[in-house]
């Protein structure tokens, strides 16, 4: 018998004063059974730094949701659709091969790819070189400290608070804070 996803809640409080962009998200988060609480968390985080596009890409006339990510290779780990039903953003986190990322290019208008633990490293000086040709694509790292901070966040039901000021994120739960500084890699 096959194990069903777990399903967390978000309510996520974004002020991205970076991007002028101010809103709440209630969010359902299905976090696959091989998927871990840092991933899951990571996949908050990408979608918190990317919302802004919302009102930048869409005018607000879109849809910012998390993908079935694990479960489905096809899908992404979140996205942005505008009301035609185009894909503007493709959200990716992990360390993913490149024929897969090299599709996103092909199927979205973006694709934004979050890079997180101690294999990144590795992981991009092996791939760096397969996917500097895609211009659609833009790589991120997520610190390892960083994301294992991310952690004690992790709750069935969660209320966040994000900020977002200078590049960097403050991710608190009202008893935790977390600080994130992606550093751009493409």
């Amino acid at each position: 018998m096959a194990l069903k996803a777990t399903i967390y809640k978000a309510n996520l409080q974004i002020a991205d004063i970076d991007h002028g962009y101010y809103a709440d998200h209630a969010l359902t988060l299905a976090r696959h059974p091989s998927e871990t609480d840092e991933r899951m968390m990571v996949r908050l985080v990408a979608l918190a730094l990317q919302a802004h596009q919302l009102q930048d890409l869409c005018n607000g006339d879109g849809t910012l949701a998390f993908g079935a990510g694990l479960s489905d290779p096809e899908d992404p780990d979140a996205s942005l659709t505008d009301f035609t039903g185009a894909m503007r953003l493709w959200i990716e986190v992990g360390q993913p091969e490149d024929k897969p990322i090299s599709k996103a290019c092909n199927k979205a208008d973006a694709v934004v790819l979050y890079a997180y633990s101690h294999p990144a490293e590795v992981w991009w000086k092996g791939i760096a070189g397969k996917l500097n040709r895609l211009d659609k694509l833009q790589v991120w790292r997520i610190p390892s400290e960083q994301s294992q901070a991310l952690l004690p966040l992790a709750q069935r039901s969660m209320q966040l608070q994000a900020t977002i000021q200078e590049g960097a994120l403050l991710l608190s739960d009202g008893q935790h804070t977390v600080q994130i500084e992606p550093q751009r890699w493409q």
